[in-house]
């Protein structure tokens, strides 16, 4: 239960950063990296889920039939 929580968050994460990149390219009309950091966050965040996902997976966090989300 609780990696599905961990997955849920991160998710959320990963799409609030990838809208603040959205509203920081409109917003900035001039030159400014709030867009390019926004983005550099939303790619750590990916690499971490994913790094999380295949340890979960790895040390038996996450059994072999998935996370039971669509049952």
């Amino acid at each position: 239960m609780f990696i599905k929580i961990v997955v849920i968050v991160m998710l959320v994460l990963i799409l609030a950063s990838l809208f603040s990149a959205l509203v920081f390219l409109f917003k900035d009309k001039g030159p400014g990296n709030r867009t390019a950091q926004a983005l550099t966050w939303r790619i750590g965040l990916s690499i971490t889920l994913f790094v999380l996902l295949m340890a979960g997976f790895y040390f038996g966090l996450i059994p072999r039939q998935g996370l039971g989300l669509f049952r």
